[in-house]
């Protein structure tokens, strides 16, 4: 059997979610998590605005574009 090794930061997040015991716990980190990588999206979609990689131009050429992967069914 493999052994599986976490990163300090995994470690960390399993002892502080153990304290978790209700839904609405759950669902406020749920809440925390999502704004927490939402503000890492902006942060960096502001550092290629301010860097010029990303500007109104390819904003434009992206709006409407669709991205997922389509599936047969």
């Amino acid at each position: 059997m493999e052994t599986i090794t976490f990163s300090p930061a995994q470690v960390h997040v399993f002892n502080l979610v153990s304290h978790i015991k209700t839904a609405l716990g759950l669902e406020r980190l749920r809440e925390q998590l999502t704004a927490f990588y939402a503000q890492q999206v902006d942060d960096e979609l502001d550092a290629l605005w301010e860097s010029g990689q990303f500007d109104d131009k390819r904003l434009q050429e992206l709006r409407g574009s669709h991205f997922r992967t389509p599936y047969k069914k």
